[in-house]
Order: structure tokens, then sequence, then C-alpha cells
């Protein structure tokens, strides 16, 4: 299914449509903001894995009401 979808005139075509919508002085920040925010994953995705029975424990607390049936309509 997406076998061919990287191919090299593919990613022409998705580069050139970007430099049209973004311009060519705001595409090195939007790789920028990319490269960091893929960056900062996949160092929380090592903490992560060093850690596998600390996050178990933890009780997540809900702020939305237990009975959601006596709301008005």
């Amino acid at each position: 299914m997406l076998e061919g979808l990287f191919q090299p005139m593919h990613l022409l075509v998705i580069f050139f449509i970007a430099l049209l919508v973004f311009g060519p002085k705001k595409l090195p920040e939007l790789g920028k903001g990319i490269g960091e925010g893929i960056r900062a994953l996949k160092d929380s995705m090592k903490e992560g894995s060093s850690e596998p029975a600390a996050s178990a424990t933890v009780e997540v607390k809900s702020s939305a009401p237990a009975d959601l049936s006596n709301r008005p309509s």
C-alpha cells in the first residue's frame, strides 16, 4: 500500500508544494521545529523505557463528573 509513496519524484513534488505554501524563509524554521519535536519524542521514549514499572503505578484522576445522565439536553 505504501511501497511507492516515497519515490524521489513524489518527494520533489511535496517539497515544491511546501515551498509554494510556506515560502523559502519559513521552510528552515519548520524543519528545525520538526527536528526538535522528533528529538524530544525519541528522548522521552528512551526515558520511558528505562522506567517500566514506575509509570504503571500512577493513578489518573479525572475532573469529569461521575454521572452524566443528569445533564440538561
